[in-house]
């Protein structure tokens, strides 16, 4: 009938236009996909930044080079010692590579560029940076892609400063370090106190002050704690405060928490010495900017 026929149209109508609609997805797909043309129909060639250059993939006990030299490629691995790495320097030296890129990964990485550093220009890359950038195939290995990434200028490399300033670093995160584990010691030591009920924070504003510590090497050493002849070790201020001193180091300390406070104590010392030995040695370092330093205070 006419009615059936024209549903039968209609449906071959939608039919058409869902087909002609997938069609163009695909075509439009297809040349987006495809490479862009020159003005002469040849495809776009990326260019060559630098003809001599070298990526690393740094591990701990090995460093897998891999230099680009004109159209050659050549791949050697070496170890991570200094006399390996610097092997490595003479390798890509008679390569006559100019620009070398490795991998922020850890910390690996800073030996080979302190030894590498002013006989080639060097790049540290966020290895983030590396893995968004799209493109690697699954067989390509690490260096390869470093090295080839570096030799069409698409690596964007950290700032790394100078050999000076990066000894100043490491001087100063090892301070933060010590202040941070002497930190911690007072906290364990003001908590084994609470264990022994000696209330000595609540009468000195520091426990590890010259009277505090006086009076809890006092305890340390006697079998027998007399609190009143501990109490009249407080120097200065804190003489005003006798009375209290006496009931707040009355409590029970065990042998195994005089053991514990003896030698939370003695790291404590330590690092107290050792942070004062830094501050010598940053002062040192930093003297000739103390200008500008004070500028900033």
């Amino acid at each position: 009938s006419l009615g059936s026929f024209g549903n039968k149209f209609n449906c071959f109508k939608t039919l058409t236009h869902t087909f002609e609609r997938r069609s163009l997805e695909v075509v439009s797909l297809d040349m987006r996909a495809a490479p862009a043309a020159g003005p002469h129909g040849k495809e776009h060639v990326m260019r060559v930044r630098h003809k001599r250059c070298a990526g690393l993939d740094v591990h701990k006990m090995m460093v897998v080079a891999c230099a680009l030299v004109g159209r050659q490629k050549v791949i050697q691995t070496f170890g991570t010692t200094t006399p390996d790495l610097l092997a490595m320097g003479d390798w890509l030296a008679s390569l006559g590579v100019s620009h070398v890129a490795m991998e922020s990964s850890g910390s690996y990485w800073k030996p080979v560029y302190n030894l590498l550093e002013g006989r080639f220009e060097l790049l540290v890359v966020n290895a983030a940076h590396i893995k968004a950038i799209p493109g690697k195939k699954t067989d390509v290995a690490d260096a390869e892609w470093i090295a080839d990434l570096l030799r069409h200028g698409l690596l964007r490399a950290s700032f790394i400063p100078g050999r000076e300033q990066r000894d100043l670093r490491e001087l100063t995160r090892h301070r933060t370090a010590l202040v941070e584990k002497r930190a911690q010691a007072v906290n364990e030591l003001q908590k084994h106190l609470e264990s022994a009920n000696i209330k000595l924070a609540g009468v000195a504003t520091d426990i590890t002050g010259v009277s505090a510590t006086a009076m809890l090497r006092e305890m340390l050493d006697k079998d027998r704690i007399d609190p009143a002849q501990v109490a009249q070790l407080a120097q200065r201020r804190l003489r005003s405060k006798i009375p209290e001193l006496e009931k707040a180091l009355q409590g029970e300390l065990r042998p195994h928490l005089k053991l514990i406070i003896g030698q939370l104590l003695a790291d404590i010392d330590l690092h107290e010495r050792q942070i004062a030995e830094l501050d010598g040695a940053i002062l040192d370092r930093t003297r000739h900017d103390q200008g500008h330093i004070d500028r900033l205070d």
